[in-house]
Parts: structure tokens; C-alpha cells; sequence
């Protein structure tokens, strides 16, 4: 009778192990994510599109990035602006409907597609982001 007991428990330690070592390597390889997503100057891109929703951070979290979601004839593309503060710093503001030109790089980030821009146009004004490496022009601190 123990010999049946000690078949199963072996049979359930092949399974368990190698399943817990999958959950171990997926929360390494998520948590490896954190932090900002990097500038790839290799696929910087220009595009112009139409603001269609503004996503600022909750209020208390000044810190965290805007999120401009914006029209490009029917896509729908994931611009990452900068910390909210940055951006009441520079004094700018954004609504639905504004008309953007803009520079930035296609990044793919926790498995959403974005575009972190580097520089913006609206109207006259051109706001700079990230330098011409891409590395982001606020600290994150701020």
C-alpha cells in the first residue's frame, strides 16, 4: 500500500515542479518590465493624427505618464507622453480634436503597442520630449 502512496506523490512533484518553475520565470521575465519603456531611435517614426482621448494619471499621481490615444484614419495609436507634472510645467494642455504632428518611437511595453514621443507639434508650438537619443528630457523625479 505505501508503494502506491509513494508513486503518487512522485508523480506530483514531476508535475508540480516544472510547473512552478514556469510561474517563477513568467513573474521574473513581467517584473523585469519595470520602469519606463526604452527610446528605439531604430524605429522612430513621424506621423500626424487627431487627439481623441486624453488619459491623465488620477489625481495624486502627478508623476505617472499621459496617454494621448490618437486617430490615425481608423487606427487607433497609443502616444506616451510624458509625467503629467512635465507636461503642467510646460504649460501645455490637450483635447479631443486637437491636430498633431508628431515624432516618436514604436515600442512594444508590458504587451501594448506605444509610441513614445520625442517631439510634438500643435499649431506653431513644438514641444521636445526626449533628445535627439530619445532619452526623456524631465527626470523622473520631478
Amino acid at each position: 500500500m505505501s508503494g502506491s502512496s509513494e508513486s503518487a506523490s512522485s508523480c506530483l512533484n514531476r508535475i508540480f515542479f516544472p510547473v512552478a518553475t514556469f510561474a517563477f520565470a513568467w513573474s521574473a521575465l513581467l517584473s523585469a518590465q519595470t520602469g519606463p519603456p526604452k527610446y528605439d531611435l531604430h524605429t522612430e517614426t513621424k506621423m500626424k493624427a487627431t487627439v481623441d482621448e486624453v488619459k491623465l494619471p488620477p489625481k495624486g499621481n502627478e508623476k505617472d505618464v499621459v496617454h494621448l490615444m490618437m486617430k490615425n484614419g481608423e487606427d487607433i495609436v497609443d502616444l506616451y507622453f510624458c509625467p503629467k507634472s512635465f507636461m503642467d510645467d510646460m504649460g501645455v494642455s490637450f483635447a479631443k480634436g486637437d491636430e498633431l504632428a508628431f515624432t516618436g518611437s514604436k515600442v512594444k511595453y508590458g504587451g501594448a503597442d506605444l509610441i513614445l514621443a520625442r517631439e510634438v507639434v500643435k499649431g506653431s508650438d513644438t514641444l521636445v520630449l526626449r533628445d535627439e537619443k530619445g532619452n526623456p528630457v524631465w527626470t523622473w523625479r520631478h
